[in-house]
């Protein structure tokens, strides 16, 4: 069946995500349908299911956040810079506090089914490459080798986003900043002679 002309995919994606972002793990193709201005029967041949639509969500959400990550690395005027501000774009995009935890509880809803806890690792493996590839580049003279230093930049960020849905206070970019600067001037600090 032929695709309706001027409704691409990412129309579609956008329109999910913002409706999971205003009703959570609970929302309808039907929902989706109407914040993007389409029939259901669009939505449900383009993806074939909620499912469906959910997968296809979650793949272009990791193209879209890493591309991210990268452009806000290259525009930096250091490396340590960018890779501050790659970390906070990961989860920057949120919104506010009753947004996050809609998306959050979709995430429990992805972390129990198997075909969207596989997307889910590897969405985390694509930040975490990333992270890692910027840190390769960054003088941080006290940080763990730039594997391990991803995977803690990645918990940080992950748990940040967490903390501060249940317990927002100010914008969530603010306080993905301030506990990343935490971190990372931490490793901006020469190591003592002992260890």
């Amino acid at each position: 069946m032929a695709r309706p002309r001027g409704i691409s995919d990412q129309r579609l994606l956008d329109a999910a995500a913002a409706v999971t972002g205003r009703v959570g793990p609970g929302f309808t193709l039907a929902q989706v349908a109407a914040a993007a201005g389409v029939a259901v029967g669009t939505v449900s041949n383009r993806f074939g299911s909620k499912l469906g639509l959910l997968k296809a969500l979650s793949r272009s959400t990791t193209e879209r956040v890493v591309a991210m990550m990268r452009d806000d690395a290259e525009r930096a005027a250091d490396p340590v810079t960018g890779l501050r501000t790659s970390a906070v774009s990961v989860f920057s995009w949120l919104g506010d506090a009753e947004e996050a935890a809609n998306h959050l509880g979709q995430l429990g809803v992805d972390i129990g089914d198997p075909e969207l806890r596989e997307l889910l690792g590897e969405h985390f493996s694509a930040i975490e490459a990333e992270l890692r590839r910027q840190l390769r580049t960054a003088d941080l003279p006290s940080a763990p080798s730039p594997e391990r230093a991803a995977r803690v930049l990645v918990a940080v960020v992950n748990g940040i986003s967490l903390d501060w849905s249940i317990r927002p206070s100010g914008p969530l970019a603010d306080r993905l900043a301030e506990d990343i600067d935490a971190v990372l001037d931490g490793w901006r600090r020469e190591r003592s002679g002992s260890t």
